[in-house]
């Protein structure tokens, strides 16, 4: 599926939301990788072997920053990104 944001045409997988602790965030399904910029650092990070379900649910949830921090900071292995 591909969604319409302003005059660009994006995949499925990349969202822009409006939350006070995301910026964006990318889901790669061959490699589970879910790929989270924070608004506060506007830092990388990339959390490793995500499930489909987990990001569909995050992409979903009404408090992205809350299902964030409950249910995928500290429960799958990170690293920060310099790109």
């Amino acid at each position: 599926m591909i969604w319409r944001i302003g005059t660009r045409w994006l995949p499925e997988w990349f969202i822009v939301m409006p939350s006070t602790l995301i910026r964006k965030i990318e889901y790669d399904p061959d490699s589970r990788i879910l790929s989270v910029w924070f608004v506060a650092t506007d830092q990388l990070y990339e959390f490793e072997d995500v499930p489909p379900e987990t990001f569909a649910a995050l992409r979903s949830a009404f408090a992205k920053g809350r299902y964030f921090n409950s249910h995928i900071r500290n429960r799958f292995r990170y690293r920060r990104s310099d790109t």
